[in-house]
C-alpha cells in the first residue's frame, strides 16, 4: 500500500499545480487543493484505517488555509501555509532538542536504532532544513508570480526528498543492530 501514502503525500500538491499552470487562476487551483486534500486524507484513511501524524497535520493545514484563500479571495493564505508547517516542524524539532528528547526517534519508532547523539544530530540537521524552506518560501511567495511559487511548491517537495537521500549515509555510518544498541544506564538511587 506504499502507493497510497504517495497518493495521500503528493496528489493535492500536485493537483494544485497542475490546476495553476493550467488554468492561471489561483482561485480555482485552491478549490482543487482543498477537495484534494480532503480526498487525500480519506483515501489515506480507508486504505490504512490510519491518518499518519505529518501528512494529516499538512493536509489540515491545507485546507485550513485554502478555506481562509476562498472565504477572502487571498491567494496569500495558501502561500503562508508552507511557511507555516516549515517553520512549526523547525520548532518542534529544536524544541525536542532543547527539552532533550529526541522528536525523529520517536516518529520512527524502532524502524531505526541509532545512538543518541547520531539522533541529536539528524534532528538538528531537519530542523535548519524545514528553517531554511520556510524562510525560501516567505522570499519565493512575496517576489514571484503566483505559478513560479506553484512550481517552487512542488520542488520545495522534491528538495525534502533529495535533502532525505543525502541524510543516508549518516544513517548508515550511525545505524545499529536492534540487538546492539546502547541500554541506557539506570539511574542512581540517589545515595
Amino acid at each position: 500500500m506504499k502507493w497510497v501514502r504517495t497518493i495521500v503525500d503528493y496528489a493535492a500538491a500536485l493537483a494544485f499545480l497542475g490546476t495553476v499552470l493550467v488554468t492561471r487562476n489561483f482561485q480555482l487551483a485552491t478549490w482543487v487543493l482543498v477537495g484534494a486534500s480532503a480526498v487525500a486524507l480519506a483515501v489515506g484513511w480507508i486504505a490504512e484505517r490510519r491518518l499518519a501524524p505529518l501528512p494529516l497535520f499538512s493536509g489540515v493545514l491545507a485546507l485550513i488555509f485554502g478555506t481562509l484563500t476562498l472565504v477572502f479571495h487571498d491567494p496569500a493564505f495558501v502561500k503562508m501555509k508552507m511557511t507555516v508547517v516549515d517553520l512549526l516542524l523547525a520548532v518542534f524539532l529544536a524544541a525536542g532538542l532543547w527539552t532533550k528528547k529526541h522528536p525523529l526517534k520517536v516518529l520512527v519508532g524502532d524502524a531505526l536504532v541509532m545512538p543518541d547523539a547520531a539522533w541529536r544530530t539528524l534532528t538538528v540537521r531537519y530542523a535548519a532544513f524545514f528553517f531554511a524552506c520556510a524562510v525560501i518560501n516567505e522570499i519565493v511567495w512575496r517576489t514571484q508570480t503566483d505559478a513560479t511559487w506553484a512550481v517552487w511548491r512542488l520542488a520545495a517537495m522534491g528538495a525534502a526528498v533529495a535533502f532525505s537521500l543525502t541524510q543516508t549515509p549518516f544513517l548508515m555510518k550511525h545505524l545499529q543492530d536492534p540487538k546492539d544498541a546502547e541500554t541506557p544506564e539506570p539511574p542512581e538511587a540517589g545515595f
